[in-house]
């Protein structure tokens, strides 16, 4: 039974987070595939043997209505005009080492700002405030790595751009394989 439900969890996320990431355009394709642990993966990079899913969606503006008004000359809310993961890079491939992160960011981080750090949607609590560290002995898998500052006094929020990465492992039938 609780399979099940953290099953329909996913699905609910995953539901979720298809509209949200199509919202942005009208039609978008995606890649679906299962790896060979039997995880379902969707992605909007194509994957060997994933089946593309064309998604059309009415897109409808957002409209961002603040609680209280702004101040005609007042600063944004979560100011920084670089906030970018430096570290994993973009579909890098690493082969069981520590995978080394690192966030870059201007103007540095303001006392009521904090940053909080999410691995395929979970929280990595252990690295909140930290513009640098490691994520050791990660199991085989693909990974998606957010960076969020987050304004503690208004609860505004930026996120970084999503990173992919993965994580291979020498293969217990064949310990001594590192690929290249």
């Amino acid at each position: 039974m609780a399979l099940c439900s953290r099953i329909m969890h996913r699905w609910r996320n995953l539901i979720a987070a298809g509209v949200l990431a199509t919202s942005a355009c009208p039609a978008s394709t995606i890649y679906k595939w299962t790896d060979p642990a039997g995880v379902v993966h969707f992605s909007d990079h194509p994957a060997p043997g994933a089946q593309k899913i064309q998604l059309d969606v009415d897109v409808v503006p957002a409209v961002r209505t603040p609680s209280v008004p702004a101040a005609p000359h007042s600063a944004s809310p979560v100011p920084y005009q670089h906030f970018t993961i430096d570290s994993p890079t973009r579909e890098q491939s690493f082969f069981s080492e520590a995978v080394p992160v690192h966030l870059t960011m201007q103007p540095a981080l303001r006392p009521s700002d904090e940053i909080r750090w999410t691995l395929n949607g979970e929280a990595l609590g252990a690295y909140a405030n930290q513009l640098g560290f490691s994520l050791p002995d990660l199991p085989r898998g693909a990974y998606d790595l957010v960076a969020t500052a987050i304004d503690r006094e208004s609860g505004d929020t930026l996120n970084s751009a999503n990173v992919a990465f993965y994580m291979h492992r020498s293969s217990i039938l064949n310990p001594h394989h590192h690929p290249h």
